[in-house]
């Protein structure tokens, strides 16, 4: 059975509200036949990403964003894990450090994008600049729409230059995440990635739901399209992302390069 990734991009002419959006897929499609068409998807994302290399005139962004414990390290992993580490980088985005808040909220994003023939994966990104300075206030509301602009037109940029843009948010639950934060405590091998500061932060679920809403509404573009991922459902959430990074890397046009030689008259000693 077949996944329809269009049902999952936003439309940017709509207003987006993420409580109608679900967080856990409840399809005919079944968990069994789900990951025989992921493995498949793997097999096609590796030779599209040998291709993408060998081509070398275009590169991947991919912009994973998701509430806390939503699984975005466990979507690299399961998704990026098998194909060839040499034309892919992850960049884990922190908050910014006392040399990048001298500089525009996007310098330190664009020095991390990926070369022509790579694929970048961003953890966290130039959105939390949109979402996190919204809620906390870290900057005033009018320099926050300003940024929204700034990002489209950033985006756009990328895109004219060879670099496709690809945005998922990782959708779950208010109950979901506490059950994760949950394992996490009751997990030793986990417990590390546990932070008392997941706490206070939860209180503030509907005004980060409002700051997501806000940034899809104003910059999911078809240069650069946002993705509502359910979930909950970890082998359905890891198929739908390579499903959508397939088909992307499948409208890209890209080609071997020709070879300035005929094979059939080298002879090897």
């Amino acid at each position: 059975m077949s996944v329809n990734t269009k049902e999952y991009r936003i439309d940017s002419r709509k207003s987006v509200e993420l409580d109608s959006w679900p967080t856990r897929y409840e399809g005919r499609l079944g968990k069994e036949e789900g990951l025989e068409t992921l493995a498949e998807l793997i097999l096609r994302l590796q030779r599209l990403q040998a291709l993408l290399y060998a081509d070398g005139s275009k590169s991947l962004l991919v912009v994973l964003q998701a509430m806390d414990a939503a699984g975005k390290d466990s979507t690299i992993r399961n998704v990026f894990g098998p194909i060839n580490p040499q034309g892919c980088k992850v960049v884990s985005f922190k908050g910014p450090n006392s040399t990048e808040l001298l500089h525009d909220f996007l310098w330190r994003v664009h020095q991390n994008v990926p070369r022509r023939g790579h694929i970048g994966v961003f953890n966290r990104s130039h959105y939390e600049d949109v979402l996190i300075a919204r809620v906390k206030q870290l900057v005033p509301k009018d320099l926050i729409k300003k940024r929204y602009e700034h990002i489209n037109n950033f985006e756009s940029l990328l895109h004219d230059e060879g670099t496709r843009v690809v945005k998922f948010f990782l959708h779950i639950s208010k109950d979901y995440q506490k059950e994760q934060l949950q394992e996490r405590l009751d997990t030793p091998e986990k417990l590390w990635k546990f932070s008392p500061q997941d706490i206070p932060e939860r209180i503030h679920w509907d005004e980060y739901q409002k700051a997501f809403e806000l940034a899809f509404e104003k910059c999911s573009t078809s240069e650069a399209p946002w993705y509502i991922v359910p979930a909950e459902r970890k082998w359905f959430r890891n198929l739908l992302v390579t499903k959508v990074l397939v088909e992307t890397l499948e409208s890209m046009n890209l080609r071997y390069p020709e070879v300035k030689f005929d094979p059939k008259e080298v002879r090897i000693p």
